[in-house]
């Protein structure tokens, strides 16, 4: 018996929900599919509406917009069966045997299982270039990359986990809105001696952003990793960017990395918008807007 959780915002989910519900039917499971919009109001819910007319789905619009971390819970608590598959819903699945996959791979001991995620392989279009190159070096790793650094290369957009555990450990509905949700509900599970098994079963992940907005969106979660430490949420040792940050204070080359960032700022921006950015300058960039942050 599984749910299939789905939470969405301005997205039409509608083919993917389609596509699972094919699966499940050739599974020959119990199961449901429930999606959420989180207070988009946007016209694709107009096609999303039609999840209802799906057997053992369903669709509804939140009245307000609620926030990742809560809108996951929410989603787990309207779920009716054990164990729950969350999906994000720019996720494509190209895989016929996605949902067997994961099926077959449960055992009595497994508590959440991720199965990972690839993006499309043709280059995008120049303006959507940054977060392709970024997705396929740091988020598309192969299943024995992934396996050395369980917790670290886990993401939230395509797991699967048994309510118990989720009880034990919900998404923090307490930390800003602005991502890295992923990266505590992942540090929580290892505090909580909490197994994360890795398979090779990934979605294709679609929602290419434009430079610009890959931009912003990355500065804002650094930003939230900046409040999360601290907050005690996170320790520096948890991610790179603020463990590479704490041995620059350490060593007090803070500030001069600070002065250097000024004063090349332009040029390393116009590097990460560019139609071949670099990761490397990329990193740099967020690197001294984190200490500039602290």
């Amino acid at each position: 018996m599984l749910s299939i959780l789905i939470p969405t915002y301005n997205y039409n989910v509608y083919p993917l929900a389609k596509e699972l519900e094919n699966q499940a039917n050739n599974c020959n499971i119990t199961y449901e599919i429930i999606c959420f919009d989180d207070g988009s109001s946007s016209d694709k819910n107009i096609e999303n509406e039609k999840i209802n007319l799906l057997k053992y789905s369903s669709f509804k619009v939140l009245p307000q917009n609620i926030g990742r971390s809560k809108i996951r819970n929410l989603l787990a608590s309207n779920a009716q069966y054990d164990w729950m598959l969350f999906l994000d819903a720019d996720t494509e699945i190209n895989n016929l045997d996605f949902l067997n996959r994961y099926l077959k791979n449960i055992t009595k001991d497994d508590q959440i299982i991720y199965g990972g995620i690839v993006y499309q392989k043709n280059r995008p279009k120049p303006d959507k270039v940054l977060r392709w190159v970024y997705g396929n070096h740091r988020e598309a790793l192969t299943l024995s990359q992934r396996e050395k650094k369980p917790y670290i290369s886990f993401l939230t957009l395509n797991f699967l986990i048994h309510k118990s555990v989720l009880k034990k450990i919900k998404f923090n509905e307490d930390i800003p809105n602005l991502r890295h949700e992923d990266t505590l509900f992942s540090i929580t599970a290892k505090a909580n001696q909490i197994k994360i098994k890795h398979i090779n079963n990934p979605v294709v992940h679609l929602g290419l952003d434009t430079n610009q907005i890959f931009l912003k969106k990355s500065l804002e979660s650094v930003y939230a990793l900046k409040i999360l430490i601290r907050d005690n949420y996170l320790t520096f040792n948890d991610t790179q960017l603020s463990k590479t940050a704490n041995t620059l204070k350490t060593y007090k080359l803070d500030t001069l990395f600070i002065l250097s960032f000024s004063l090349f700022k332009p040029m390393l921006k116009k590097n990460i918008l560019s139609s071949s950015p670099s990761l490397f300058i990329f990193d740099l960039y967020r690197l001294g807007y984190y200490l500039n942050l602290t």
